[in-house]
């Protein structure tokens, strides 16, 4: 069975900075369901209509990052933003 971290590896379609964005939802959504959280209840924790939460989590709209701290801080997580340098190429 291919993984995501397995597949992720042969798109070259979508830039560095929305797979980051894609990377953050993919941890944030797996985290709700380990917690058996339903969308419908979810939706409704953060203040967001369930059809709003679902296309968000299906990607057909790209979250921004206020987005995804709701839905971060709905888990009781935070999303932390850190500089470094560029590594070299």
């Amino acid at each position: 069975m291919t993984t995501w971290k397995d597949y992720k590896q042969s798109i070259t379609s979508i830039n560095d900075d929305e797979m980051t964005i894609i990377n953050t939802l993919s941890q944030l959504q797996a985290e709700r369901i380990r917690r058996g959280i339903s969308q419908k209840d979810f939706a409704e924790q953060i203040k967001m209509k369930q059809p709003q939460l679902a296309k968000i989590e299906r990607l057909d709209s790209m979250p921004s990052l206020t987005t995804l701290n709701r839905y971060a801080h709905g888990l009781g997580l935070e999303i932390e933003i850190r500089l470094r340098p560029v590594e070299a190429m």
